[in-house]
C-alpha cells in the first residue's frame, strides 16, 4: 500500500507468558479507514497498545511514517503523531471540559494539514462541548465523555488516530453522532484505525479491513471485497 503511514509487521506480543499477538501484520493507507475486528479476545486493543507504544512487541516492529517507532514509549509515538481515543474513554474526571482539551494540545506537525486542531475547531466539530467547556468532565453523558475523548486526542493533531470501541455503552442515536463525526474526520484527511465491535458499522465506514481470530490474521483486504464473503465472516466473527 503507498503511502503508509502506521505497519504493524509480523507482531508477537506477550502479556507475561501469554502470547497474544501471532505475527500480525496490518498497514494503514494515508487518510484510509482500517476497520479492525474480531471476537472478544480476538486481540484487536493489543494491537492498539502495540501501536501506541504502550505494549512493546516481543517480535517484529512498528513503523509510523516510515520511522522505526518499535519499544519507543508512547510519548514517543504520540510525538511521532499518532493519538489513540482509549477504550472506556479514559478523560480526566476531575477536570473541566476545556482543561482536558489542553492537557492534549500539540502544535500540527503536518504542514500540509488542512487547519490545525484548537479550542475553536474542537468547539466548532463538537459544540455540545463548547456549551460545557466549564464543566466537570465526569458530569458529562457517556455521548459527551466520548467526544470529549475524541477531541481530546485531536488537540494533538495527529496524522493517524487509534480509536478503541468508541461506540461502547451508547445509546442508538449517539453512535450514530460518533460514527458521523468518524466519517467526516475521515473525509478530512485523517487517517484512522478503528476498533468496533459493531462489525456492520464499521463496513459502512471503512476502506480496509483486517479480522483477528486468536491472535492471528484471519481475513483482510478491501472493505467492499470481503464483505461479500458473509461465510467466512461469520466464522471469524460470529454475527455479520
Amino acid at each position: 500500500m503507498a503511502n503508509e503511514v502506521l505497519v504493524l509487521d509480523a507482531i508477537d506480543a506477550y502479556y507475561g507468558d501469554s502470547h497474544v499477538l501471532h505475527g500480525v501484520t496490518f498497514a494503514l493507507g494515508e487518510a484510509r479507514l482500517l476497520g479492525l475486528l474480531g471476537r472478544n479476545g480476538a486481540g484487536k486493543s493489543t494491537c492498539m497498545n502495540v501501536a501506541m507504544g504502550v505494549l512493546a512487541p516481543r517480535h517484529g516492529n512498528v513503523r509510523v511514517a516510515g520511522a522505526d517507532m518499535t519499544g519507543h514509549p508512547p510519548e514517543a509515538v504520540a510525538a511521532a503523531g499518532v493519538a489513540l481515543v482509549p477504550q472506556g474513554r479514559r478523560i480526566f474526571k476531575s477536570l473541566s471540559v476545556r482543561e482536558n482539551l489542553l492537557v492534549a494540545a500539540r502544535p500540527s506537525q503536518d504542514k500540509s494539514a488542512k487547519a490545525e486542531w484548537n479550542f475553536d475547531r474542537i468547539y466548532q466539530a463538537f459544540p455540545r462541548l463548547h456549551e460545557r467547556q466549564h464543566q466537570i468532565a465526569g458530569l458529562l453523558s457517556g455521548g459527551e465523555q466520548q467526544m470529549l475523548a475524541i477531541g481530546r486526542a485531536l488537540m494533538a493533531n495527529p496524522r493517524v488516530l487509534l480509536m478503541d470501541e468508541p461506540s461502547e455503552g451508547l445509546a442508538p442515536q449517539i453512535v450514530a453522532e460518533v460514527m458521523a463525526t468518524i466519517r467526516r474526520l475521515k473525509e478530512e484527511g485523517l487517517s484512522i484505525v478503528l476498533v468496533e465491535q459493531n462489525a456492520k458499522l464499521v463496513f459502512d465506514i471503512a476502506d480496509d479491513i483486517v479480522i483477528l481470530n486468536s491472535g492471528h490474521v484471519a481475513m483482510a483486504g478491501k472493505a467492499a471485497e470481503l464483505r461479500t464473503r458473509s461465510a467466512e465472516l461469520h466464522q471469524h466473527l460470529g454475527v455479520y
